[in-house]
């Protein structure tokens, strides 16, 4: 591997190009979040059982899944930006008509037409970080792209019962309304400000030469993988891709069941208030903020690279006690229910930044969209089985409080499994990938190319 280009200047385009991506996806799960914030007073509104509401919660992942396999291979096909444009319409427009949502049958249908929406908008993210960042910067700007969410967790409990409470009366529908534009916002940065590759924004004056030659000379291997078409068998025979797969399945499947459960857990098992689960809600992800960052640098140090899936693995097994205090927190005892959600939120999301980097790092540029694609597509099924796993597991009293002990163990166990299968994937580049390159320039024989020449 060359050494980095060296280069005065650190700020460039690649960082607008990051910020709009960062802020587009922020807006994604701002809309997820609206749901999962209000689920306990939506299933009170509706009338819904809890086994409705972890089918509605559970069949959201099962169309983001279905989506993922389309996703992943437009992106390569049309480029990221029009795929994610694609992703913002539609589940900007799903989220405004969330509001006028009467019955179960309703609901059910615009959650699965978010998930076609919002199924359509990371593999494109995770392939423009891709295209516009050198090798040795990519773990870092994965890190921060992973903020988007982070940050989406830990204000949007917090302003959209803020907002319900100060000017709706405590009313979920309107905060859907007000979603929208954040949405529309975005489509308009997406057209007027970022393009596919640094070569494309080169050509229309947004980027220098210099900071193009450092985005595309940073790295021997990928220079010789430039303008070059793989087939996905060169992610498809390896077996590192599928246990990378099924880290990313057993990780999904944890990061979705607390996602969807926590504010209930905390409302039903713990009697909070509105303002107070807000609160308690955030904590993981106030945590996960600066572990993307700490979890970004230490993938890109030299003490790390191509170590990192130890490191990973370690995180994963810290998470199993963190599991446990929160699922055996006594009601009553917050300040043992907030070490836990904190050393959660923490070590949970410091692998982020290397699991989002990894694809690019191992396999050519050219795959990035369907290999992620096609991951997350199968980590997704474990999003949609979790939510409904935990339904079952979660023990109902006569009271109507909720006891989430068991949902707790279930959880501990999947982190044990996720950190087995990342320890024995390799991130390092695949050996001989040359034998899975779909077009090569032909060779052009010495007389031809003398009489080409003369012609």
């Amino acid at each position: 591997m060359t050494e980095p280009v060296k280069t005065k200047r650190r700020w460039g385009y690649r960082h607008v190009v990051l910020l709009i991506v960062w802020f587009l996806y922020t807006v994604n799960y701002f809309d997820r979040m609206a749901v999962l914030t209000f689920l306990p007073y939506i299933q009170k509104d509706l009338s819904l059982t809890i086994v409705q509401t972890g089918w509605l919660a559970s069949i959201f992942f099962f169309g983001y899944s279905i989506a993922q396999f389309i996703a992943g291979p437009l992106t390569d096909r049309v480029g990221p930006k029009k795929t994610m444009s694609i992703a913002i319409w539609v589940f900007t427009f799903v989220t405004g008509l969330t509001g006028f949502v009467r019955t179960f049958t309703q609901f059910f249908i615009l959650r699965l037409g978010l998930a076609v929406g919002e199924g359509q908008h990371v593999s494109p993210s995770v392939r423009m970080i891709s295209n516009w960042f050198p090798k040795y910067e990519r773990a870092r700007a994965s890190g921060f792209f992973a903020t988007s969410w982070t940050t989406a967790y830990i204000l949007g409990p917090i302003l959209t019962t803020q907002i319900a409470a100060r000017f709706f009366h405590n009313a979920w529908r309107p905060i859907f309304f007000c979603w929208f534009f954040p949405g529309f916002l975005g489509i308009v940065l997406l057209w007027k400000l970022v393009f596919d590759t640094p070569k494309e924004g080169m050509e229309k004056g947004r980027v220098t030469k210099e900071e193009y030659e450092l985005i595309t000379t940073s790295d021997a291997a990928e220079i010789a993988q430039a303008d070059k078409k793989y087939s996905p068998k060169v992610f498809l025979t390896d077996t590192s891709y599928w246990l990378y797969v099924t880290g990313h399945f057993f990780l999904m499947m944890m990061n979705w069941a607390v996602n969807v459960w926590l504010t209930t857990f905390l409302v039903r098992q713990h009697g909070f208030s509105l303002e107070k689960m807000a609160f308690f809600a955030s904590m993981p992800f106030v945590c996960a903020y600066i572990a993307n960052f700490v979890g970004g640098f230490a993938s890109d140090s030299a003490f790390l690279r191509g170590r990192t899936r130890y490191f990973t693995c370690l995180c994963y097994f810290m998470v199993i006690p963190a599991f446990l205090l929160i699922g055996y927190a006594p009601k009553g005892q917050t300040s043992m229910l907030l070490w836990g959600l904190g050393l959660e939120g923490f070590f949970f999301n410091v692998p982020y930044a290397q699991l989002y980097a990894w694809p690019s790092l191992r396999w050519p540029k050219d795959v990035v969209g369907r290999l992620f694609g096609y991951s997350n597509g199968i980590g997704q099924f474990g999003a949609f089985l979790s939510p409904l796993i935990g339904a079952y597991l979660v023990v109902e009293h006569a009271d109507k409080s909720y006891d989430f002990g068991r949902v707790f163990i279930f959880l501990a166990v999947l982190s044990g499994l996720t950190a087995i299968c990342y320890a024995l994937a390799s991130e390092k580049p695949r050996d001989n990938i040359e034998k899975y390159e779909l077009t090569k320039a032909p060779k052009v024989p010495a007389a031809s190319a003398a009489a080409m020449t003369h012609a």
